[in-house]
């Protein structure tokens, strides 16, 4: 039984595009939740560091923002595994996909501004505050308008698009 027109090149069932909705968000969370560890695991380390007291107020302020967001963008991201390992096999699929979705978006935006911040910190410490603020406003436009702006756009794009018109060209590109 197919829901959604935009899927009618496929011939699966809720059940299988549920498995395949999974498979492919896990896939993407291995990537996005190795990226985050490696961040929040620096930054667990640098206060350990000897430079980490020169550090102003503000940029301790600031570390602290770090850590907090990619504590909670390792949370998010590493939620749906959790999330599946307590559902399994209790015919949650389909809820358990959206919720991961959710909480995926969510440890994205998370990660966008934990890395836009540890920029922030690393840059005024390096080279100054207005340095700092200009590459940081230019890193955190790169991770909004790539992660975010771009892909909603071409989801309007296609949702404008009537489905026979979006299958037939599916079906072009699939045979190309």
């Amino acid at each position: 039984m197919l829901t959604d027109p935009r899927d009618s090149h496929r011939d699966e069932s809720q059940a299988e595009r549920d498995d395949r909705n999974l498979g492919e968000l896990l896939q993407e969370l291995r990537v996005a939740g190795l990226g985050v560890q490696v961040l929040f695991g620096f930054l667990l380390s640098l206060p350990f560091t000897v430079r980490f007291v020169r550090l102003s107020d503000g940029q301790r302020d600031l570390y602290l923002a770090c850590l907090v967001l990619s504590a909670v963008a390792t949370a998010l991201l590493l939620g749906p595994v959790a999330y599946h390992r307590v559902v399994f096999r209790r015919g949650l699929k389909e809820g358990l996909v959206r919720a991961a979705s959710v909480m995926a978006i969510a440890g994205l935006v998370a990660v966008g501004l934990a890395v836009s911040a540890a920029v922030l910190l690393v840059i005024w410490y390096v080279a100054g505050a207005l340095s700092a603020v200009l590459i940081t406003a230019f890193v955190a436009c790169a991770f909004a308008g790539l992660w975010f702006a771009f892909p909603l756009a071409r989801r309007r794009e296609r949702e404008r698009e009537p489905p026979l018109t979006i299958a037939v060209r599916d079906f072009r590109g699939m045979i190309r």
